[in-house]
């Protein structure tokens, strides 16, 4: 059985036999103690789902646990629908209003980090005065005692329990799924490098839009159930920063990047909170819980699950590759190969006119060099080849299709790739996981599974077999950058855009790295070659294209543009005399 299978099995077993625990006739206390627990950890859970996997920081949960909370509330109390029938309703409109601000918010790359969270927040307070100034709560708080509750159970509280535990396992076992699904790689993508990740082929921005969406939604169904467990509902209590804090805090504490460890979190919080609260020493209790929290997240930075599973991890190493596998150049054949051309581009930043009008082919099978002195740019045009910056005028083709006006992902689709002349790996990614982005994202749309073999046979392509297990920051700057180019072939491209692959290498990793372009270049892929080491310039390239202060200047072999006058006076700052 497979590790997704068992872990799904086990969570069932779980929730049958939670499920049976009110039949027993616990006390009321247990159910509504246990209540608690499961609605906070649906909460938490939600939350990590796009601040903790794709690390947009929200503290805006209050508003979608608000918005369930009166969508309930008004079409129960004053409306008369049955409870159970508002919940679906206080999903989709949480939902509603979570894909509303995504879809401006996501739209503004500077609305990340702490702008984001600030938004968020704002967001929270603005929706309680609204609630509050009309007919939805209008001052004095709503009633819910006289809305029936179904029966689920003999008691009301143990209706209560069961209506959280389904939602806490349909969240974690939702959590679950998504993690070891495209979904989940693409957010974890988003999370360590955005840019990155959408060059690579992810759909940054449906894909923030879907975490979103399921986030506020089951923060707006715990937000209706919670309505009637209350029973009498007000703006203050419902739109305080108590959620945000409190989902926040638990996710931090279990572990915001694993599907397992909000649910710790939330479990160890309000556990907490209630045993050692209580009674007289109520103040002291609160204050040694938040001084052991503080202690555990300064000591656990990654959270206890993350945490005990490097651990287990490393007291029992696993192998860190799998055997078997066809040779990953075969990969590089199946897409049709098409030559990319580049028509008059231009491309300012401000009044910094970085490109003027440059225009330049690579053929099927054809390595062009791109030079110059910095500055020049070379780097500017892979960015605007590969879709990171959009052009000012001209047109980029690949073959019969136009990349010039496609977002980076649909560009990385089509069958471009590129490295970065400081590499850009995930960093909370193992190398073996790095490649296996490329590969499910960009031109290769390999399934999860699949994407992992083909990521191991590119790295032991590249001579990084041994180092799959290895993440980023325990490479050394030849591994990094053969990291690149691992995950650059990974995505099966048509066109690949090297930018200074190979600076910072010795002479041995030179030639190694020579060898490796000359295989991929025997398969057809068209290679524009952004590099200052003249050596491999020379031995690599078909024809060479000179770019000084966004211009083209020459081009030709590397002989001939080499010797160009116009070349020799940027270089050498005069003309050669000859005798």
């Amino acid at each position: 059985m497979s590790e997704r299978r068992r872990l799904v099995a086990g969570v069932l077993v779980a929730g049958v036999t939670l499920g049976t625990l009110p039949l027993l006739g616990l006390p009321a206390f247990y159910e509504s103690f246990l209540y608690l627990v499961f609605h906070w950890i649906a909460l938490a859970t939600s939350w990590s789902l796009l601040s903790g996997y794709a690390g947009y920081f929200s503290f805006g949960h209050g508003a979608f646990f608000g918005a369930g909370v009166y969508t309930t509330t008004t079409l129960a109390a004053a409306y008369g629908v049955p409870f159970l029938a508002t919940l679906p309703v206080a999903a989709a409109v949480a939902a509603l209003l979570s894909v509303g601000i995504g879809a401006v918010v996501f739209r503004m790359k500077r609305m990340r980090g702490e702008l984001f969270g600030l938004l968020t927040l704002a967001i929270t307070f603005v929706l309680g005065t609204i609630v509050l100034n009309t007919k939805l709560d209008g001052g004095p708080g709503v009633y819910l005692s006289n809305v029936p509750l179904p029966r689920l159970v003999a008691s009301p509280t143990g209706t209560f329990y069961l209506l959280a535990l389904v939602l806490a396992i349909a969240t974690v076992a939702g959590a679950f799924l998504i993690t070891r699904s495209r979904l989940g790689l693409g957010l974890f993508a988003i999370h360590d490098d955005e840019d990155v990740a959408e060059v690579e082929g992810v759909p940054t921005f449906a894909y923030k839009l879907i975490a979103f969406a399921l986030s506020a939604g089951v923060a707006g169904v715990a937000g209706g159930i919670h309505a009637m467990y209350v029973s009498y509902v007000t703006v203050g209590d419902t739109f305080s920063i108590t959620v945000p804090l409190y989902v926040v805090l638990m996710s931090v504490l279990g572990g915001a990047r694993h599907w397992l460890g909000p649910a710790v979190g939330a479990t160890i919080i309000t556990t907490s909170l209630y045993t050692f609260t209580g009674g007289q020493h109520a103040v002291l209790g609160r204050a040694v819980v938040a001084f052991i929290l503080i202690l555990v997240i300064l000591l656990l930075p990654a959270g206890v699950v993350p945490t005990v599973l490097a651990r287990v991890r490393r007291a029992r190493p696993r192998p860190a590759s799998v055997p078997g596998g066809a040779s990953p150049l075969r990969t590089l054949t199946r897409l049709e190969p098409a030559a990319l051309e580049c028509h008059d581009v231009w491309k300012a930043f401000g009044g910094i006119q970085a490109l003027r009008g440059v225009s330049l082919a690579v053929g099927r099978g054809e390595i062009v060099g791109l030079v110059g002195p910095n500055g020049s740019g070379k780097t500017t045009l892979i960015n605007v080849v590969s879709g990171h910056y959009a052009l000012d005028r001209g047109r980029i083709t690949l073959g019969a299709t136009t990349l010039s006006e496609r977002r980076a992902h649909a560009v990385a689709g089509l069958g471009i790739s590129r490295t970065y002349q400081i590499p850009r790996p995930f960093a909370h990614f193992t190398a073996l996981d790095n490649v296996a982005v490329a590969a499910t994202f960009g031109a290769a749309r390999r399934g999860p599974r699949e994407a992992r073999v083909d990521a191991l046979e590119w790295l032991e392509f590249v001579g990084l077999g041994r180092r799959a297990a290895a993440l980023p920051h325990e490479l050394n700057l030849h591994e990094r950058k053969f990291l690149e180019l691992a995950r650059a072939l990974a995505a099966r491209p048509r066109v690949i855009l090297l930018d200074e692959v190979l600076s910072g290498l010795n002479p041995t990793e030179i030639t190694s790295a020579i060898r490796l372009l000359h295989e991929i270049r025997a398969r057809g892929v068209a290679i524009l070659f952004v590099e200052h080491v003249m050596r491999a310039v020379v031995e690599l390239c078909d024809r060479v294209v000179v770019l000084n202060e966004g211009e083209v200047i020459a081009t030709g072999t590397p002989q001939e543009a080499m010797r160009a006058p116009r070349v020799v006076d940027v270089y050498l700052g005069k003309a050669p005399v000859v005798a």
